[in-house]
């Protein structure tokens, strides 16, 4: 594998980061356990949730079909899953994976997209969406991976992880449709991973600027060659307990 294609990260500590950061964290990793337990009682977990009353399961096609998007929040997301061979054999088995966006009306005001020379507004200024992570998901329903895309995979238009960074905390699904307690984890994995959310999107930077370099001529950002621009392995509960060993770290110094 093309060691520019996808970078994967190291394990990212969360030891030294402030107490307020941390308890953000540690809130949203209680919610995000709380999720599972609710689902459990029922034999359910989050892939099946969005799944529900969909009818048939096709790759590439987004689950629910119209997306889930907060008109307050103007936050999104979907669920989708695609071919084994075209993901499995390079990033490891999936079942599949959410993508989570922001449409400009939820950005402060003064983030504006990248000066790429390609750029060109479109026609809805609403549709000036940003990317933030992928989540990939095992076949049992829960999550194994964060990643970061190249700009054609989702048409996204393209912001500076710096500004995409300030972003993240914006991203919430704050509604019941389809389903409350997908949309509350989904909003609770951005806030437990926020550390690593923040170094994919760095290394998503870093991981387009060297295959431009190493590519003169093409445009990178359109390059099907280069579709995952940073991963990283995840575990909830690792998460967690890191989170409750730094709190009880930063409240004995």
């Amino acid at each position: 594998m093309n060691a520019l294609a996808a970078m994967k990260l190291p394990t990212i500590e969360v030891n030294g980061l402030p107490r307020e950061r941390l308890e953000v964290m540690a809130e949203a990793g209680a919610r995000v356990l709380e999720c599972y337990r609710v689902l459990q009682k029922s034999d359910a977990n989050v892939v099946g949730e969005v799944l529900r009353d969909q009818g048939e399961f096709y790759e590439w096609d987004h689950y629910p079909s119209e997306d889930v998007y907060d008109r307050e929040t103007h936050s999104q997301y979907y669920y989708h899953a695609h071919p084994p061979e075209k993901r499995a054999n390079k990033w490891g088995a999936e079942h599949g994976h959410f993508h989570t966006f922001l449409r400009p009306k939820g950005m402060p005001a003064r983030i504006e997209p990248a000066p790429l020379a390609d750029y060109e507004a479109p026609a809805d200024p609403n549709d000036a969406l940003t990317h933030f992570v992928g989540v990939s998901m095992n076949r049992a329903g829960y999550p194994i991976r964060l990643f970061t895309t190249n700009r054609w995979v989702t048409g996204e238009v393209w912001y500076a992880a710096d500004d995409v960074i300030t972003m993240l905390e914006k991203f919430e699904i704050d509604q019941a449709l389809p389903s409350w307690p997908v949309n509350v984890w989904i909003t609770g994995m951005l806030q437990l991973f926020q550390p690593q959310i923040e170094a994919l999107l760095r290394q998503r930077d870093r991981t387009v600027a060297e295959w431009e370099a190493s590519h003169p001529g093409l445009n990178a950002y359109e390059d099907r060659d280069l579709e995952i621009t940073s991963i990283t392995d995840i575990s909830v509960e690792d998460q967690v307990k890191k989170v409750d060993k730094a709190l009880r770290a930063a409240a004995a110094a």
